[in-house]
């Protein structure tokens, strides 16, 4: 614009100036996002296996000098001492093969005599039997009388997964964790079957996935329909690249998980997750996933479950998580005083349900009463009167408000002490779909075999149960899956805390 075109009037260019300083502000403000998504670090929590992966190199450096170093007996002896304090006992679920280490001659050398146990000390050390294959023969034997001689008796052969196949139960429960859990594609798993001398077809390791698969299904259909009997639910999304074959790439598909963990308020209903493939993200899949469900569902943001929740039987929880990434992708480029302050507000909520995890949900809901209801009373108008003092167009009042427009939700935790107040629950069991830990991209077909075999680092709280070879196949023969060591999902301890990951084979 050229000086002859602009107003005199000193109020007028007092407004476009200050409209002006609003339109830099906002473009600073999505160069420094862009800045950040690109070249920062995503995560909002200090990432600590990062900080271990670069701590290994030193550790394996002390390790090799520590090795090399001469040490006497006295010394020795303390860092044996000093191992085995930090190592603990090892499971006692795992076979002991005890190794007597014996004197040759029990002839006392002073006078003769016999000599006589009067201890011993035991030690234990980790100890591991590569995987071997076996042939499982099976012998059934015929018989027939000799006087009537008009007929054979044999006993019926037991029944296979797949009918005239190869493989017994574990070969292909094998196959799956290490295709879906370790990913491995089935072509590397035939190379390392060949090392042994057993030659696979990959066609052939493809042919019992999808056995495998089928027989699966009804177990993801009976903890889909188990999870849908409960009064609370947790529900999350996130895309996947699945090949397109004829295209020559990839298309983008979705992966939807609902999940249970009743654990954060005492509750005794054991924690689970399905997980659920679609083509795409329309507000259709949740309604048809979650058809007959009847209670509260906690979600983000998106806006297909609003539809959902139009239906009188569904009341949607939104999550605090979401809200605070707003105002956090605000305050880290740079100085936002306002954004700063609301992360405090939101920090004092998080306190508030810190010190009440894992109390009854009676309890929960008269702290929150107490304590967390004035500050939601106190950060709704403040949250007003901030975004009447900015540009409407300017990210903080789009974080602005996307938290008022779900100010019901948000604030349905305070009267319900078994509603969370995030969504991290389902979070962390989607997380290891969204980081595409997989080596290869799988296809359409392949996801939806996921959907009922399996999935690494479902959750970044800690698993329980026993880990198993054959834990896959020990689930296909237990009649609660809800209450299956493999389906506990979520952490026996507060899912709050976030705790080292385990590889988890799961019924969905």
């Amino acid at each position: 614009m050229s000086s002859d075109a602009l107003p005199d009037d000193p109020g007028t260019l007092k407004a476009m100036l200050l409209a002006e300083r609003m339109q830099n502000e906002r473009l600073r403000q999505i160069i420094k996002e862009l800045q950040r998504h690109r070249f920062g670090r995503r995560a909002e929590s200090l990432p600590e296996d990062q900080m271990l992966l670069g701590l290994e190199d030193v550790e394996q450096s002390l390790a090799g000098e520590d090795a090399a170093k001469p040490m006497t007996p006295t010394e020795r002896s303390a860092r044996a001492e000093r191992r085995r304090s930090n190592r603990g006992s090892l499971p006692a679920h795992l076979p002991r093969v005890e190794l007597i280490v014996d004197i040759d001659d029990k002839i006392c050398p002073c006078c003769q005599r016999q000599l006589h146990c009067i201890g011993a000390d035991r030690s234990e050390r980790l100890d591991i039997v590569p995987a071997q294959f076996r042939v499982l023969v099976t012998v059934r034997p015929k018989y027939a009388c000799r006087k009537c001689e008009d007929g054979v008796l044999q006993a019926a052969a037991p029944a296979r997964l797949i009918d005239g196949g190869l493989p017994t139960d574990a070969t292909v429960a094998q196959v799956l964790v290490s295709k879906y859990a370790d990913h491995l594609p089935l072509y590397r798993q035939a190379q390392i079957y060949a090392r042994q001398g057993i030659n696979l077809d990959r066609s052939t390791l493809a042919d019992w996935v999808g056995h495998a698969a089928w027989h699966l299904r009804p177990l993801h259909e009976r903890l889909l329909a188990r999870l849908k009997q409960r009064p609370r639910l947790f529900a999350d999304e996130t895309t996947a690249p699945v090949l397109d074959p004829g295209r020559g790439r990839t298309k983008t598909g979705q992966f939807w998980a609902y999940a249970a963990d009743d654990r954060p308020w005492g509750g005794t209903e054991p924690p689970g997750v399905a997980y659920v493939y679609a083509s795409d993200r329309t507000s259709e899949r949740p309604m048809s996933h979650l058809e007959g469900f009847v209670g509260i569902l906690q979600v983000d943001g998106y806006a297909g479950y609003r539809k959902l929740a139009r239906r009188n039987d569904v009341r949607l929880a939104f999550c605090w998580s979401h809200v605070r990434r707003g105002f956090y992708e605000l305050a880290t480029p740079g100085p936002s005083p306002t954004a700063s302050e609301a992360l405090q507000l939101i920090a004092e909520l998080y306190a508030v349900e810190k010190d009440i995890r894992g109390r009854s949900a009676d309890e929960r809901r008269l702290a929150r009463q107490q304590k967390s209801r004035p500050l939601v009373d106190a950060l709704e108008p403040w949250l007003r009167a901030k975004l009447a003092l900015i540009s409407q167009k300017s990210k903080l009042a789009v974080a602005i408000r996307y938290a008022l427009s779900r100010w019901e939700g948000l604030t349905l935790f305070i009267d319900d002490g078994s509603i969370e107040l995030d969504n991290n629950i389902v979070e962390r069991s989607i997380r290891p779909i969204a980081m595409h830990e997989s080596l290869c991209t799988p296809s359409s077909s392949v996801c939806k075999h996921w959907n009922r075999v399996g999935v690494d680092n479902a959750t970044r709280a800690t698993l329980p149960g026993h880990r198993r070879f054959d834990r896959l196949r020990r689930q296909v023969v237990r009649t609660d899956l809800m209450r299956c060591a493999g389906n506990d999902l979520h952490s026996r301890k507060h899912t709050g805390f976030d705790k080292a990951t385990y590889r988890v084979v799961c019924d969905a």
